[in-house]
């Protein structure tokens, strides 16, 4: 079951998430005229052909001379959430890996509602899925809704998915991918270029049962996926085996990451979720 409970604590990080993104907007020259609504910049000094409209008439009083106020383009940030809900994060007990990941996405699009920005949150799994709820101040209770009900299921199609995703993101945007990625690293290298004019999070949520694996002796597993079985025997140097390719495909998540400039963490369903977002917004843009 997904819990809302932490959204509150978000509002201190509101601020901060729309200076990380405006600043990777700005150019080496910030556009600036006259307008309303937007950022006060500075004065200058009125000129025929002006908008009489934009003259600040207390500075008229005090300096007696005509002045205008000039404004900063605000650069609309629009926060595009992707989940993974592949059959591989329905798991855990009473928080699942879609659970957790899913209040991860709920969280950056409240940020996102709090500071008056667009967001998209989707998840994807055989296909991508868009969710357009309806707009508002219960878009949040709405989305919260449609995802209790979703079952995780079917295979990860991360390419397929992030090709078809990128036909939303028509200019740069804070992206942030929410999946396990226990799948072909190939996958995340081959797709992830493409967003590299954005800014892009990745990160990794495992059950704590799966970076600590404490089972042994004969076992049944079963791929959460493709539903295969495999009757295998698990030994203390089988556990470490597996630890082992675990981090080395961590490392490798980590790696593509990097290659392409995206900030990469990884966290499992038992760290508290206000920890989560303070780890993201505290990288360095």
């Amino acid at each position: 079951m997904i819990s809302t409970d932490f959204l509150r604590q978000l509002d201190r990080f509101a601020i901060v998430l729309k200076k990380r993104v405006n600043a990777q907007y700005a150019g080496s020259k910030e556009s600036k005229y006259c307008g309303h609504g937007l950022v006060f910049a500075d004065y200058r000094e009125y000129v025929p052909g002006d908008d009489v409209r934009a003259i600040d008439w207390r500075a008229y009083g005090r300096t007696d001379k005509l002045f205008i106020r000039r404004y900063e383009e605000e650069r609309n940030l629009i926060l595009h959430a992707v989940v993974d809900a592949s059959a591989s994060m329905d798991f855990g007990n009473s928080t699942t890996k879609f659970d957790y990941g899913a209040m991860l996405g709920i969280g950056f699009a409240y940020m996102a509602l709090r500071n008056n920005e667009k967001f998209v949150l989707s998840t994807f799994a055989d296909k991508l899925n868009i969710l357009r709820p309806k707009k508002g101040m219960n878009q949040l209770i709405t989305l919260v809704e449609h995802l209790n009900k979703m079952r995780p299921e079917g295979k990860s199609r991360f390419m397929d998915s992030l090709e078809q995703y990128k036909e939303l993101v028509t200019s740069k945007a804070f992206i942030v991918v929410i999946s396990d990625f226990l799948f072909d690293v190939n996958e995340l290298r081959e797709t992830l270029y493409k967003y590299k004019r954005s800014e892009v999070v990745l990160i990794q949520v495992l059950d704590e049962r799966e970076r600590d694996l404490d089972v042994k002796g004969d076992i049944i597993l079963e791929d959460a996926e493709t539903r295969s079985t495999l009757h295998t025997f698990i030994s203390r140097r089988l556990v470490q085996k597996y630890e082992q390719k675990l981090n080395e495909h961590i490392y490798s998540v980590k790696d593509v990451a990097d290659r392409i400039g995206a900030k990469f963490v990884t966290v499992t369903t038992g760290t508290p979720v206000f920890d989560v977002f303070h780890q993201v917004l505290k990288m360095k843009g």
